[in-house]
């Protein structure tokens, strides 16, 4: 989950844990004073009658880890960002202090802040169906008799795999942000768990000293068959059930991961660790000769540090793959719904959600820029020499009926020349950027158009063509005219090689402002109809015809045009 899309939060629940009051109260100040409306449950309660999936909510534990595991296990299932506010003893889950919760939560709003994507790990075995964040702990029964056999062997596979039987106290697969202290006893490794997806097989006391932790993929199923009674217990007994000698337990990585807010506020892991654990190799405080400014601090300076120009590309950037987010997860509802009516629904949720995001995150970091959007009423700053043009959702027809092609446009336009484009593919993850005058990449590698001069030989793309003039009149005079529904991806692909011309009976701003940035830096040429430069405009009034090309070949396509299509007034 990309932070930025933060920016667009509106509601807050926060499950609060004993002795939280005071903290409590200062959050109820803060969402006060900035308009966000505040839900509070109590550790295990449900929030099912607070929580709306059609709002952006930000979830928050006012706890120790107890509390944060408690969030996991609410928000985590319906994609909830957390926030963890340590209001505990032992915390290396929550680590936002409660002095530092309104410095947090305002760079949570700005988006500013990070999220982790933390694996989960799920179980299957009689009597449990669970998903957790830490671990899956199987150990012995405590006999009745202190005397009797306190050791417990089971069997354990990996895919198809028989990896061995481990005799002891019994083993736990954790995830990344699981027990570090089991793993050190095991002479296992410290995970750093930041975006880290694996599972670890750890044996508890065992009888063997050759016996390790095992990494594993999440992808791996692990089976473990007990050889007689055992303890099973998930997230420090969240889940918990007995298990009888041959029963068979299923772990594997858990489909759904857990997104965890972290802000530079937050004690960082390794400061966490040197702090509880005793890690020697650094002091609790880090040195100045070798501070370096951590995570979102450090993103937030980098920007700060870098030309205007630069900087801009890197907040359009965030901005597009944040607003790609909810329009991947609504056009996978889109292809299961059969009703029209649905459909539309869904697809004005997904232009509104991503305008959103983007308009947010833009109005954020430059207040005294224009916005032109096509969803949203056109927003005036004091600085005119600035324009963000934004199409959220480029492609509506594509996405309204599940084809994957469509795209986030972002143009940055400077006293009416468009100089900044980014155009994000959010089913694919593409993104195209350029700079006016410096560059055309994709995914950071540069890009050119290609250098054909026959029609015959080329590839033409077709956007708007409303008699289908264009498509008749070259079809056969080439090798294929293609359609895909969006022009700002049309612009992209004749930029990058994947065609060799583009033809756009009528444009709107939106449509081309990215897109002509990225296209003209790879070489393309663009044009109207009749050869002359294309002369973008903000404004919406009039037929703005668009023929784009790698530049040799456009003769051979206006000379090829005069029969036909340009506008019957020419």
């Amino acid at each position: 989950m990309q932070g930025r899309r933060l920016a667009t939060t509106d509601e807050l629940i926060a499950i609060v844990s004993p002795d939280s009051d005071e903290t409590l109260e200062r959050l109820a100040d803060w969402t006060d004073e900035h308009g966000i409306e505040l839900s509070t449950v109590d550790v295990g309660d449900d929030i099912g009658g607070v929580y709306d999936e059609n709002r952006a909510t930000l979830g928050v534990t006012l706890g120790g880890d107890g509390t944060f595991l408690e969030g996991i296990k609410t928000f985590a299932p319906r994609n909830v960002p957390q926030l963890g506010v340590n209001t505990g003893t032992l915390a290396f889950l929550a680590r936002v202090e409660p002095e530092d919760l309104e410095d947090a939560l305002d760079e949570t709003l700005r988006g500013r802040a990070e999220v982790d994507s933390r694996q989960q790990i799920h179980v299957d075995a009689p009597g449990v169906d669970a998903t957790g964040i830490n671990d899956v702990m199987v150990q012995q029964v405590p006999p009745e008799n202190p005397i009797d056999r306190k050791v417990t062997r089971l069997d354990v596979y990996a895919d198809d795999e028989y990896v061995g039987e481990f005799e002891g106290t019994g083993l736990a697969v954790s995830t990344p942000t699981g027990s570090t202290g089991i793993s050190l006893s095991a002479n296992g490794p410290v995970h750093y768990p930041v975006n880290n997806h694996t599972l670890q097989i750890v044996p508890l006391h065992t009888h063997k000293l050759g016996v390790r932790p095992i990494v594993v993929s999440p992808e791996t199923e692990l089976r473990i068959v007990t050889q007689g009674q055992a303890s099973l217990l998930v997230d420090g007994g969240r889940a918990h059930t007995i298990l009888s000698g041959d029963d068979e337990i299923v772990v594997t990585g858990a489909d759904k991961l857990a997104h965890v807010v972290r802000t530079s506020y937050d004690d960082h892991f390794f400061t966490a660790i040197t702090k509880k654990l005793g890690w020697d190799i650094r002091d609790a405080e880090v040195p100045p000769e070798k501070r370096l400014e951590q995570r979102s601090t450090a993103k937030s300076s980098r920007r700060e540090s870098k030309g205007f120009v630069e900087r801009a590309l890197t907040v359009a950037t965030e901005a597009a793959e944040a607003a790609g987010e909810p329009l991947c997860e609504l056009h996978g509802q889109v292809e299961s719904i059969d009703q029209k009516t649905d459909k539309s629904d869904i697809v004005t949720e997904a232009d509104h959600q991503a305008d959103r995001i983007i308009t947010t995150v833009i109005r954020n970091e430059y207040p005294n820029h224009a916005v032109f959007s096509e969803e949203s009423t056109r927003q005036y700053g004091t600085d005119t020499d600035y324009t963000w043009v934004v199409d959220p959702l480029d492609g509506t027809g594509n996405f309204a009926h599940g084809n994957p092609n469509y795209s986030v446009s972002i143009g940055l336009v400077e006293n009416g020349e468009p100089i900044i484009g980014v155009v994000y593919v959010p089913e694919t993850g593409e993104l195209f950027t350029g700079i006016a005058g410096e560059g055309a990449w994709r995914d950071g590698d540069p890009i050119a158009t290609t250098d054909r001069d026959r029609l015959d030989e080329s590839m033409l793309i077709s956007g708007y063509d409303p008699d289908g003039l264009f498509l008749s009149h070259f079809y056969q005079e080439s090798r294929g005219v293609r359609r895909l529904g969006s022009a700002a991806l049309n612009l992209c692909y004749l930029a990058s090689g994947s065609a060799d011309a583009v033809w756009e009976h009528d444009t709107y701003p939106w449509d081309i402002a990215a897109g002509l940035v990225i296209a003209r830096e790879a070489g393309a040429t663009i044009s109207d109809e009749n050869g002359d430069p294309f002369t973008f405009s903000l404004e919406t009034g009039d037929r703005s015809a668009l023929l784009g090309s790698n530049g040799t070949l456009h003769p051979a396509l206006l000379e090829h045009m005069e029969d036909g299509i340009q506008s019957p007034t020419q």
